[in-house]
């Protein structure tokens, strides 16, 4: 039934063509006939890779891939090798230890997945880190210095990350360490046969010689109080690192042959434990619980052990294995437990592949439930029980499957699920919860000129402690200056800077201090240019694909031994790349958010409007530019940009 004439509403008469909040033609043939121009001209817009937004330590990644492969040139007199170490190395300064034992996140999210595999970006970081060892390359001493006092706890990454960042603002840096040389998780957690010493020992050389000093032996708390240092100091950064192992949360832990990964570890690189019983049970599933049971096969045991030589004894600090006895040394069965499936364990996935193939039996989805111990207390065995576990809103979840266990029998139980900071003399600083609560520039709550980074902010790698250093360095100093601590950028890592490369060339960009109309023809700013790297992170589906072959990734050669070769074997497995390599690898970097020098906006330009800017005036980021006046926005510059350097704007 219609509704009466008198209660319908008159609407006006209107020959628009589309209603209010329609934003797309309906007619086909206008998209036709309009795609060929638009009120759209290019802009060139600078953004963050992947690879260096998920770089915890905040490498410019694609800025020393594009020296590496030639892209962007260095200063006269420069070697390319050197100019690449030297900008991996402004937010990096252990560039050869990451480069072997970083789990490179950064290669996950590397967009050139989507063509057919990630650039090795840490093979790259591996080869320049070697070369500048070699070639005794050093960081250059500050100009002048400002006069302030600087205190580091701790040695570790974090704290050699946030001295060296100091020190290169001119600041005077002391860093306390309990232990008898520098390198906390470096050199006390990692085996040498994956970091090998003399690395080690050269990077962190080379940040003592900006005149950073260490005092060893010394700890927080014990020997020298926390009032001592504040009242000596004008600033204080805490990276106390989580050296202490968590023991499984099981009924007869306790057992004396029933140890932490940490203690384990340590007893191993302070060379106390020289071999381990006979069966060996590895309780984690990270890349600490590989270390554990790697280190295992290679010690071995010795088939007349006396109650002295027992592992714990060694562990404990209590005596250390004679050297004679080494010779003798069998290989152990080691068995590694982990209560998500192998495909899940948190450990690198190359690093599961070498244990397997040297012999180590793991065993996915179990759960420790009971160590079995002897009339005397050793352990015998542990309880382990089926499982299924998965992390569910943060949580942890683990379901055990009743009716499923099983007895693993044991002379050594290393639980390898986690570690924990010790506060010992310093819990005040304890937020609770076994770690120090800071704001984004990692400066203690309430506490203000004293900073934090490491493990003792979140447990995680030891790029991140580096990345938590930089970013706190930046924090102090910016205290000890008396300036606001400024709100940190949403994607906080080191980019490539247009404007500093321009001044390098000799080029130079003036000030503008009076109303203007247009950039294009005076030199008061960098036409029609915009970093926006500190918030944008560009995805895949903006880059031209199209533009890439495929192209084999090129790989590190590492050694892979069987289950015999491992005994007694604790030389390097990782070896470094080629100069030919690792330049043939860094060609492969798609240079994500940044020009690398197609030429595809140039000659596919119908209207001839994208041009080279000329020699003299051209640096990387500065290579192409547009004639406005020929421009008809007809888009097809972006659609062929390979890197999604170039986005249509100015008419927005």
């Amino acid at each position: 039934m219609s509704a009466p004439a008198d209660t319908v509403k008159a609407q006006p008469l209107t020959f628009r063509r589309y209603k209010d909040g329609d934003t797309k033609v309906k007619r086909w043939q206008d998209e036709i006939f309009d795609a060929d121009h638009s009120h759209k001209c290019p802009t060139y817009i600078q953004s963050t890779p992947p690879c260096q937004g998920s770089c915890p330590s905040g490498e410019d990644i694609r800025s020393y891939l594009n020296i590496v492969r030639g892209i962007e040139k260095p200063p006269a007199g420069v070697p390319w090798q050197e100019y690449a170490w030297r900008r991996l190395t402004e937010a990096n300064p252990l560039p050869s230890v990451m480069g072997r034992v970083c789990p490179a996140p950064c290669e996950s999210g590397c967009n050139r997945n989507e063509v057919e595999d990630f650039v090795g970006i840490n093979s790259v970081e591996h080869f320049l880190g070697e070369y500048a060892i070699q070639h005794k390359l050093a960081f250059p001493k500050p100009t002048k210095q400002t006069g302030k006092k600087v205190a580091v706890i701790g040695g570790g990454p974090a704290g050699l990350s946030v001295a060296y960042q100091l020190a290169r603002k001119g600041h005077t840096v002391t860093i306390f360490d309990e232990r008898a040389e520098l390198g906390g998780m470096m050199r006390y957690g990692i085996p040498g046969f994956r970091t090998p010493r003399a690395v080690l020992d050269a990077e962190i050389q080379r940040i003592l010689d900006l005149g950073v000093t260490a005092r060893m032996a010394t700890r927080i708390g014990t020997d020298i109080t926390m009032e001592q240092i504040r009242a000596e100091h004008d600033a204080v950064f805490l990276g106390l690192g989580a050296q202490s192992g968590r023991p499984l949360p099981v009924e007869g832990a306790d057992a004396p042959n029933c140890v932490t990964a940490t203690a384990y570890l340590k007893a191993f690189n302070d060379g106390r434990l020289r071999h381990v019983g006979k069966r060996v049970v590895v309780v984690g599933g990270g890349d600490t619980s590989i270390d554990v049971a790697t280190v295992a096969r290679r010690l071995g045991h010795i088939e007349q052990a006396h109650e002295s030589d027992r592992p714990e004894h060694a562990i404990a600090g209590h005596a250390a294995h004679d050297v004679a006895e080494v010779s003798a040394r069998q290989g152990a069965e080691v068995t590694l437990t982990s209560i998500f499936a192998v495909d899940k364990m948190q450990a690198s996935r190359h690093e599961v592949e070498h244990a397997l193939a040297e012999g180590i039996a793991i065993r996915g989805g179990y759960a420790p439930v009971k160590v079995i111990r002897d009339a005397s207390g050793r352990a015998t065995a542990l309880r382990v029980i089926r499982c299924e576990a998965k992390i569910a809103g943060g949580r942890l979840e683990i379901r055990n499957i009743e009716g499923t266990e099983e007895d693993l029998e044991a002379d050594l139980i290393v639980s390898a699920i986690g570690q924990a900071v010790d506060f010992t003399g310093l819990e005040s600083l304890n937020n609770g919860k076994g770690g120090i609560a800071a704001d984004k520039n990692y400066q203690v709550q309430g506490q203000a000129g004293m900073f934090v980074g490491g493990d003792v902010v979140r447990p995680h790698l030891l790029t991140t402690a580096i990345g938590h250093g930089a970013i706190a360095a930046d924090g102090i100093d910016r205290f000890l200056a008396g300036e606001p601590l400024d709100k940190r950028p949403k994607i906080d890592v080191h980019t490539w800077d247009l404007k500093r490369k321009l001044v390098e060339k000799g080029l130079t960009v003036s000030e503008v201090h009076e109303p203007i109309r247009g950039t294009d023809s005076a030199n008061v700013a960098i036409h029609n240019f915009d970093n926006r790297s500190d918030r944008y992170v560009i995805p895949h589906e903006e880059l031209f694909l199209g533009h890439f072959a495929y192209t084999a990734r090129h790989k590190r050669k590492i050694v892979t031994l069987t289950a015999e070769q491992a005994l007694n074997n604790f030389e390097e497995r990782v070896l470094a790349l080629t100069e030919a390599e690792a330049q043939a690898e860094a060609k492969r970097c798609m240079s994500c958010g940044l020009c690398f020098e197609c030429d595809n906006c140039v000659v596919y330009c119908p209207q001839t409007a994208v041009f080279k800017v000329p020699k003299s005036r051209s640096t990387t980021g500065r290579y192409v530019d547009t004639d406005y006046s020929k421009c008809v926005g007809c888009h097809i510059c972006k659609d062929v940009c390979p890197t999604g350097y170039i986005q249509m704007g100015l008419g927005e």
